[in-house]
């Protein structure tokens, strides 16, 4: 059985977002997470949502829950609460 992480999210620029997001790849590589898919809505491109394998739930709702993580978000430029699923096949 497979698990996934699914983040939506506003942001205010994406190019903005996308370079901080790029940036704080090893974060994500050591919470157990790989990266699917990077998708932005095509009514409105500063909404994102992306799809991420978890090796461990545990370690993916603690890097998701995380202070860290927060601070990245508002720095890059996230506008909203995001929306995050765990989810498993």
């Amino acid at each position: 059985m497979a698990n996934y992480m699914l983040i939506r999210h506003k942001v205010t620029d994406f190019k903005t977002w996308k370079a901080g997001y790029d940036a704080d790849r090893s974060n994500r590589i050591e919470a157990g997470l790989t990266e699917k898919y990077v998708l932005r809505n095509t009514d409105d491109p500063n909404e994102v949502v992306a799809l991420f394998e978890a090796q461990d739930l545990n370690r993916a709702k603690a890097f998701a829950t995380s202070a860290d993580l927060r601070e990245k978000m508002q720095k890059v430029g996230v506008v909203d609460k995001p929306d995050i699923y765990f989810l498993n096949s």
